[in-house]
């Protein structure tokens, strides 16, 4: 049995807002050293799958420049094995910029079907879990499945997020609804799924000769396959986060500072492997406290560090208090500024005795109001804040910014600074 795993990377993610202003939101990085897209293939490379394509699309360039030729991952391997980019492409005029999930899928039929595999192994590279595929595969087989989907329960007020299926006693799909606003049942598809490699191109091409299909998964092609054809559910009780919103961002990365994380970073039978520039070691100078955080390579603290996830080559300087909070690479936290649950993203500047998410005003953010409004405030890639600024909650600070857009040195909840 042969298998080729589609690693799906092109999607906006745009409910992460300003963290994926200049990246897929694969890219974004997550837990101190990571990104996201480490996480599936790393599960592929634990599984000893070496057959990888990653399909990329929105703001490729980061994502790219982190997967190299796939050496972090033992795939620089002498093709058809090891890691493939398939971008969009134009043929003639008739392909342009993927449509949906199946149409990124088609836009390559011609790459998968020289490919060869029986099976392809299709997933999401923006999820945050571990998953050993092995199993999964063995599970397909032994149904005689055409397709089979990962699935998890999901609670009942999160339904409308995902793909909700009901199931025999056999775990053979007979219902589909995608992202359906209510429902009895609560399996949810993972985004995880198998298929037989000629059934899937005959479906793809089926799809393609739709005039009025969104050439999407779950809107189109799983609905049909589970009418007509061999569709299983394969139930997974691991841990899996879709972390899809800032909240749920914040959430993931500062939930690695438990006791006992359900997401255990440190198994060494279960690597999750990733670029790493080299950088020094971490540097605690005499003035610093430390206190249950997650500091990455190349960081120098010498201020105050509370429950929170920092990245490489972090500075805090003495003063500084960085507290429930992620702060992503190479930025520098000035003397006497406060950070409080706050996410920012790389490069970033805080001046001296700034304060970034402080009062009790909980205020919704004026521009994304349903996206932030848990009290997380968050600041784009190189923005520099002023000395001596105030900024609220629920704000948002874009990418960029110099101190002289801002208009005045106290930002209130809720409140948005752009570049002038």
């Amino acid at each position: 049995m042969s298998v080729l795993t589609l690693i799906l990377a092109g999607g906006e993610g745009s409910r992460l807002s300003i963290l994926v202003a200049s990246r897929v939101k694969p890219a974004v990085p997550f837990g101190g050293k990571y990104r996201l897209i480490d996480f599936s293939l790393s599960n592929a490379v634990n599984s000893d799958l070496d057959r990888i394509a990653v399909l990329t699309e929105y703001h490729p360039h980061s994502l790219m420049e982190h997967l190299g030729i796939g050496e972090p991952w033992d795939l620089n391997r002498r093709r058809p094995n090891g890691l493939q980019i398939w971008q969009p492409y134009r043929e003639g005029r008739h392909q342009d910029w993927y449509r949906g999930t199946a149409g990124a899928l088609h836009q390559n039929r011609d790459l998968i079907a020289e490919d060869g595999s029986d099976l392809l192994l299709v997933l999401s590279g923006d999820h945050v879990y571990k998953q050993d595929y092995s199993d999964l595969l063995r599970f397909h087989q032994e149904k005689g499945a055409d397709l089979t989907v990962t699935v998890m329960h999901a609670r009942p007020d999160e339904v409308h997020r995902f793909g909700i299926m009901s199931v025999d006693t056999d775990q053979r799909i007979t219902q589909f609804a995608e992202k359906p606003k209510q429902s009895e049942s609560t399996l949810a598809s993972m985004g995880i799924y198998v298929f037989n490699t000629a059934f899937l191109l005959r479906r793809l091409e089926e799809d393609a000769r739709d005039s009025i299909t969104a050439h999407d998964f779950g809107k189109n092609i799983i609905p049909k396959i589970v009418e007509r054809d061999q569709a299983f559910a394969y139930p997974f009780s691991g841990y899996w986060v879709d972390v899809g919103t800032i909240a749920a961002y914040w959430a993931t990365n500062l939930a690695l500072l438990e006791e006992n994380p359900a997401l255990d970073l440190y198994d060494p039978n279960w690597v999750i492997r990733t670029r790493s520039a080299e950088r020094p070691p971490v540097k605690c100078k005499p003035t610093s406290v430390i206190d249950n955080s997650l500091l990455s390579n190349g960081c120098v603290i010498n201020g105050t560090v509370i429950n929170s996830v920092l990245s490489p080559g972090v500075r805090v300087e003495r003063g500084a208090v960085v507290r429930d909070s992620v702060v992503m690479n190479d930025t520098t936290i000035k003397a006497g500024a406060l950070i409080d649950r706050c996410v920012l993203d790389k490069q970033i500047e805080i001046g001296a005795d700034a304060q970034v998410g402080v009062g009790d005003d909980s205020t919704p953010n004026q521009l994304e109001p349903a996206n932030l409004n848990t009290g997380i405030t968050i600041v784009g890639k190189r923005a520099r804040i002023p000395a001596g600024v105030t900024i609220g909650r629920n704000c948002r600070i874009d990418p960029n910014v110099t101190p002289d857009d801002f208009e005045q040195l106290h930002i209130l909840s809720g409140a948005v600074v752009a570049r002038g």
